[in-house]
This record gives C-alpha cells, sequence and structure tokens, in this order.
C-alpha cells in the first residue's frame, strides 16, 4: 500500500467537481460513480448515447463489462460465456510461460479449439469493478491523531479490513480496498470480485501481436495487432469465482460488451473504461525534477546496459529468447518511455510552466483569507533539493538489484536479505529454513551472470561509495575487481541458487554462504536509504498535498479529476488524428502500410518480419465485412484524444452506442510527458481497430467458434 498523506484540508472537492467545464474538456480519468453531470452533457454532445444507469448504476451497466486485467492492465468482456479481449503484451506472461521450444505459442500463437484445449494460468485473475464510495468523512476521523505514515497505513488497513467482513457478511466472495485521491485530500471505497481461474483462449503470433517490436513502441504510425483472449471460469454450482479446477465451467456474466464491426469517423465519439495505473499532474515544479534527472535519466541508463546483454543472449538461443522474452519487453517499454518522457518535459519547457503557475498559486495565497494549509515552496525546494539525491541513488539500486533488474540471484538475495518466506515450524527458530522452488524454467544462468556482472560495475560507476553494499570489498580483494568471475562464485557456490537447498537461517555456517552475505550487504543500504528519506517523503507528500488543494480551490470555476491511482476510470473524446509541425499524422493505418513495413522485415529489418501467411492475408484486395465501408481497407490502428496511462492497457475503446470498436495499447511519442502535463492538442491514444481483431480470428485462425460467440458470425469463404 502506498505511504500514506497528511491529514486533508475543508471538504471543498465536491462543490468544485460540479462546476463548469473548462475549454481543455477531453482531458480526464473521471470517476464514474460521482461523474459530474456538466461532464456526461458534454460527452452526450459529443455524440454518446447512453444515459448514467446505462453507464454505471444500473445492472445492465457498461462498466460491469470493463475488468482489471491481473493488477496490471484492463479487459473487457465481450460474450456470455466469460471471454475476455485484452492486449497482446497483456497476456504476454501467460503465452511464454505455457511456451517451450518444441510448443513455442508466442512464436507460433495459439487457438484452443474446445473448452477443454483452453490453459489455465497461475497467479492470474480478473477483477470486477462493483461499487465505489467516498468515506473520507470515516477515514479523516480515524486519522485524525495519527501522525506516523506507518501508523497511518496500518490505520487505514483495518478500516478496509473492517469493511471488507462487512461486505463477505453479504457476499463472501467480495473485498473491499480503500484508495487516496487527489494527493490525500479525499478517499474511495472500492468494491470488488475477484476470479482466479483465468485460461487462455487465443493469440496470434508474435510477429503480428508486437508488430514493429521496440522500433514501434510509442510511435505513430501503427499496425499491431495487439490483443489475446481469455476465458473467466467459475464454480458449477455458485457461478461465482472459484480456485482453479478441472471442474470449473465458463462463467456466464450478465453484462459483456458488443462487438461492433461498423467502424468509426473522423470525430466520432470515443471513450475508453479502464484501470489507468499512475499520473502526477499535480505534481509540484520541484517534484517534475526530480523525476527526470533522478528517476528517468538514471532508469533508461540501467536498463539500456542490461538490455544490451539480455537480447545479445536472446538472439543466439532460442531457449533463452522464450526464458526473457516478457522480461525484455517489460524493461523496455518503461526505458523507452523514461527516454520519451525526458525528451517532451525539455521540448516544451515544463519545469518553467509549472514554476510560473506555482507563483499564481503564492501570489493567490497570499491574498485568501480562506482556512487552508498553506504551501511553502521555499520548503518544497528544499525537500525535493535533498531527496534528488536520495532518489537518484535509490533509482540506480532498485534497477540494479531489485526485482526490476530481472536478475533471479539478485530477487532470492533479497528475499533472504528481509527474511521472507521462512519455512519451519514456527516453535522451533533453530529448524527454520529457507528452501527456493525451482524455476530454472524461467531463466539463464550464463545471462543472468553476465547481467549481473556488467550492471555490479555500472552501478559502481553511478554512485557515491558510502552507497557501496559491503561486497564490493570482496569484489576488490578477493577478485581483483573481476565483477564476472565474483558473479560466476555467486551463482556456482551459493546455497541461494542450488535446487532443493535448504538455508537454515539459524545455523552456524549462515553466513558463510557468500549469497547469504549479498543479501545482507544489500539490506544494510536499503535500510539506510529508506531511513534518511522517510522523512522527507513525509514531508513532501504533505506539501504536495497542499499544493493540490491550493490549485483546486483557486480554480473553483473547474472541475477536476484525481490522478490516476489504478482504479476504474473513464476517459472520452473523439477519433482523430494531430498535427505536428504542419505535418496530419492521418488517424488510421491500413493493411497496405503494414505490408510495406514488412518488406523492410523481409529485408533484415527484425521488429517487421512476419510469417508468408501475414503477407498474404494482409496482402488480399477484398476485405469483405472487415473493410471499412467508407475506405474500402481493413484499417488496423486509428487514434483518439482520449486520456490514458500505463494501466489503460487493454481498455475497451467504446463508440457513442457503448459497442466495442478498439482496444487501447499505447500512447503516441510526442506526449510522453502526459503523465505530469496532458497536452490536448499532442496527446493521443492508439488503440488496435477491433475489425482487424476478428479479421485474424476468422481467417488466420479460423476461430469459428469464438467468433460465434462473440456475435460476429464467420464470414463465409469465397
Amino acid at each position: 500500500m502506498k505511504k500514506m498523506k497528511a491529514k486533508s484540508i475543508l471538504g471543498f472537492l465536491l462543490l468544485s467537481l460540479c462546476n463548469p467545464l473548462s475549454s481543455s474538456a477531453d482531458e480526464g480519468m473521471w470517476t464514474l460513480y460521482n461523474l459530474p453531470e456538466q461532464t456526461l452533457e458534454v460527452m452526450q454532445s459529443y455524440g454518446f448515447q447512453l444515459n448514467r444507469d446505462q453507464l454505471y448504476s444500473g445492472p445492465n451497466a457498461l462498466k460491469n463489462a470493463v475488468v482489471n486485467f491481473s493488477g496490471y492492465c484492463s479487459g473487457v468482456v465481450v460474450s456470455p460465456d466469460g471471454l475476455v479481449f485484452t492486449n497482446h503484451h497483456c497476456g504476454f506472461e501467460a503465452i511464454r510461460s505455457h511456451s517451450t521450444v518444441d510448443h513455442d505459442y508466442m512464436l507460433n500463437g495459439f487457438y484452443a479449439k474446445t473448452y477443454a484445449d483452453e490453459l489455465p494460468n497461475e497467479n492470474m485473475f480478473v477483477s470486477f469493478m462493483k461499487n465505489q464510495e467516498d468515506v473520507t468523512n470515516r477515514v479523516e476521523s480515524a486519522l485524525k491523531t495519527i501522525k506516523s505514515s506507518d501508523e497511518k497505513e496500518q490505520v487505514i488497513d483495518s478500516l478496509q479490513n473492517l469493511m471488507t467482513d462487512s461486505v463477505k457478511r453479504i457476499d463472501s466472495t467480495l473485498h473491499v480496498n480503500i484508495d487516496a485521491f487527489y494527493e490525500g485530500n479525499k478517499w474511495y471505497a472500492t468494491t470488488y470480485q475477484d476470479f482466479t481461474d483465468l485460461r487462455l483462449v487465443f493469440t496470434v503470433p508474435k510477429s503480428m501481436g508486437k508488430f514493429g517490436g521496440e522500433t514501434d513502441n510509442w510511435m505513430w504510425p501503427r499496425q499491431t495487432c495487439d490483443f489475446s483472449v481469455f476465458r473467466i471460469y467459475c464454480d458449477p454450482k455458485t457461478g461465482g469465482p472459484a480456485a482453479y479446477s478441472k471442474d470449473n465451467v465458463p462463467y456466464h456474466p450478465k453484462r459483456w460488451a458488443q462487438v461492433s464491426l461498423d467502424g468509426y469517423d473522423d470525430g466520432s465519439y470515443a471513450m475508453t473504461i479502464g484501470y489507468p495505473g499512475s499520473t502526477s499532474r499535480y505534481l509540484s515544479s520541484y517534484g517534475i525534477q526530480v523525476r527526470r534527472d533522478d528517476e528517468n535519466a538514471p532508469r533508461a541508463q540501467v536498463r539500456g546496459v542490461k538490455q544490451e546483454v539480455m537480447l545479445r543472449h536472446m538472439r543466439a538461443d532460442e531457449a533463452v529468447r522464450i526464458k526473457y522474452d516478457s522480461k525484455f519487453a517489460q524493461s523496455s517499454n518503461y526505458w523507452k518511455n523514461s527516454i520519451g518522457m525526458n525528451k517532451c518535459i525539455d521540448s516544451i519547457g515544463l519545469i518553467n510552466q509549472k514554476r510560473l503557475f506555482e507563483q499564481k498559486i503564492q501570489a493567490w495565497q497570499d491574498t485568501t483569507k480562506a482556512d487552508i494549509h498553506k504551501v511553502d515552496f521555499a520548503r518544497l525546494a528544499s525537500l525535493y533539493s535533498r531527496l534528488g539525491k536520495l532518489e537518484y541513488v535509490w533509482t540506480n539500486f532498485s534497477e540494479t538489484f531489485t526485482r526490476r533488474s530481472n536478475i533471479e540471484f539478485n530477487v532470492r538475495a533479497m528475499k533472504l536479505g528481509n527474511g521472507m518466506e521462512v519455512k519451519g515450524p514456527e516453535n522451533k527458530p533453530k529448524k527454520q529454513y529457507h528452501e527456493f522452488d525451482d524455476n530454472s524454467n524461467e531463466w539463464d544462468a550464463a545471462t543472468d551472470e553476465e547481467m549481473l556482472a556488467v550492471l555490479l560495475k555500472n552501478y559502481r560507476d553511478h554512485v557515491d561509495k558510502e552507497w557501496l553494499p559491503a561486497f564490493y570489498q570482496t569484489i576488490d580483494k578477493q577478485y581483483g575487481g573481476n565483477y564476472q568471475a565474483f558473479a560466476r562464485d555467486l551463482y556456482t557456490k551459493s546455497l541461494i541458487m542450488k535446487p532443493g537447498a535448504k538455508i537454515y537461517f539459524n545455523s552456524k555456517d549462515y553466513k558463510k554462504d557468500a549469497g547469504v552475505n549479498y543479501g545482507l550487504d544489500l539490506q544494510d543500504v536499503l535500510a539506510n536509504l529508506q531511513e534518511q528519506s522517510s522523512a522527507l517523503e513525509d514531508s513532501i507528500a504533505d506539501q504536495e498535498k497542499y499544493l493540490c488543494a491550493a490549485k483546486i480551490r483557486m480554480e473553483q470555476d473547474q472541475p477536476h479529476y484525481s490522478d490516476a491511482n489504478f482504479t476504474m476510470r473513464l476517459s472520452y473524446g473523439k477519433v482523430g488524428g494531430f498535427d505536428l509541425g504542419g505535418k496530419p499524422s492521418g488517424y488510421y493505418t491500413t493493411a497496405e502500410s503494414i505490408v510495406e513495413k514488412m518488406k523492410k522485415g523481409d529485408n533484415g529489418v527484425i521488429d517487421y518480419q512476419a510469417e508468408p501467411i501475414m503477407h498474404q492475408l494482409l496482402s488480399v484486395k477484398d476485405f469483405g465485412r472487415y473493410a471499412d465501408k467508407k475506405s474500402g481497407q481493413l484499417q488496423l490502428c486509428f487514434l483518439t484524444n482520449n486520456d490514458i496511462t500505463g494501466g489503460n492497457s487493454g481498455s475497451p475503446m467504446f463508440n457513442g452506442k457503448g459497442q466495442l470498436i478498439g482496444l487501447a495499447f499505447d500512447g503516441n511519442w510526442d506526449s510522453l510527458s502526459s503523465d505530469i502535463n496532458f497536452d490536448r492538442h499532442l496527446a493521443r491514444c492508439i488503440g488496435v481497430d477491433i475489425r482487424y481483431v476478428v479479421y485474424m480470428m476468422d481467417k488466420w485462425g479460423h476461430a469459428d467458434r469464438l467468433i460465434r460467440e462473440i456475435g460476429c458470425a464467420p464470414e463465409a469463404t469465397k
């Protein structure tokens, strides 16, 4: 749970949310339960044809078809038998986990021709939002006398558990999350129902699901067929959630989204509903500077070094590629995002823009007599100056040594270092131990060793020596500075990496293990970082909270949505492109454009390579019912000005009737600073056209049973 923030100011937010819309009406990630009436009216003026009940509160409300997909993406239910559409990159780890060299579903795609062929997945789920409510008064009352952030977190957890117990008395499958909104000025409680038996049903080959790869990531134009299909299974007796069982049956939802093959026009209404992960649009100029210099810049540097090693091993060995494909994709996504965001921050002078706006807030504060907490900008600048130095170290540390490193040894060492997952009898501490499961199918020793060696040296090159873990002395004294030899010994000699080895925490030999000491040394540095940064972060959180409140209070004539926090949000707008330097972007791509890129793939551009069958399918002259009625072409991807961020991947894109016309999967390079500043002229959502999706299911997958299930009978063969 995120660190809690200090007490709120006056409860003026509901008032401010009910004021007329500003000119930047298309901006916003709106909560549905309290969607302002004026916002709904603007949506309807754009072409939205549903009312409030049909959107949120009625038994057949559209929001009931939208799901949180496994805690990191979004998805949409598209059939009465629980089929779920999400992005290919959202389902990528599931696809990878079922792949082997002999049955490579990443490379070749997958279609379950029967229910029995659908593949179960560990640690995956979909979550339905049942309802949401404002619990600010209740939370503020509980936090009234609490000062430390740790205690506040405990209080919120207790209240969350209390509310969960209450809803479970009504339905045992429900649970409640309490989240901070508006930088902690408001608190909402959301009730969810999770289904944990989620099975893979269909995926196109990686050549199409990730077409363009890193070359096209965050770019426009796009031709990526970014979708995968799963199915929700449930208890055969209750029809509700159940752990995986071969006896479970397909879930029958009350609401699913209707797939539309009617397409869209320039200026058509478009709406996403999904789970955007995190934005920071209320963030101060000082916070943005730390984001640019002490988070984005070092993150891109470290990941660039690591990815070079990873990619070289992946290209040399198919088995290694399968193990690391998903890790590489996850790493490279925000490597490129960090680079692009920094470029956008500088190109528009965002930090200076924020400083000028903060001067307005300062002037307003100097004249207002309202009983509010005022922002101390001098203090905020000083706090961020001190935190920035620590944040730079933390970014380098986390990218090098934590789970973010994608290095198995680091993951295990950190778990040992903090005492996680202890096994053995609780009443006999001397017999307690740690034993790691054999997950050798998920990593490769040679690849991991080289990545670790390279990152060890890179870390030392970029941080002051006071932040070097103690094992660097061992590297110098015992290994003569040979990082590769040190890494090799960790993998070959430490019990951490030996399958079935029991590592007894209370044995006399425990601290003789190099891997154990490695983990303990990391924990020492981490504890020091946390100790120095904790008080700074709490003080900064207070000031940022006051800044958010001051902005909203100063602009009471405008509505204000809260930053994204992976709760359900609605974004509305229109289909359409953008203009960059006098060059129009266009608002859709066609089959002709992907065939042209595939020709580059034939000439060696790896990210544009595709199987011959894909060339054939996308080179036909007549795409039948999948062709757009106006252009006569198969349209692949399209642009809208919907407001999205990470977590929106897989979000359904609806037309004015609430019908599914696409799946959101990316934003454009020209607006990568949109997490901290929405540019309504440049910010665009890139979606895969649902006609492209169904075309591939039909013509490549011959998935007749699925096409019938979603209400699109297979096109007759000519």
